[in-house]
């Protein structure tokens, strides 16, 4: 799995576990929806840490929580 894909998928499940939409999150993140949407759906390949921090913030967690997760074990760090 691609790093852009293991956090899109890191967010939706954090999303899903919050019960909080993705336009709520770009909004309590400080994000437009349209950045958060690119991420989401895979536009976005390399997301900022800045952004993944912001979307932390939005989610009451940590980046070392974000991080925290087992979809992060396998990325394919070829380039």
């Amino acid at each position: 799995m691609t790093i852009s894909k293991a956090i899109s998928t890191r967010i939706l499940n954090l999303c899903k576990e919050k019960n909080i939409s993705i336009n709520k999150l770009a909004n309590v993140s400080f994000l437009t929806q349209s950045t958060l949407q690119s991420i989401v759906i895979g536009d976005s390949t390399n997301p900022k840490l800045l952004t993944i921090s912001r979307l932390c913030y939005g989610l009451n967690i940590s980046l070392e929580e974000f991080f925290a997760d087992n979809i992060f074990n396998d990325i394919d760090l070829n380039i």
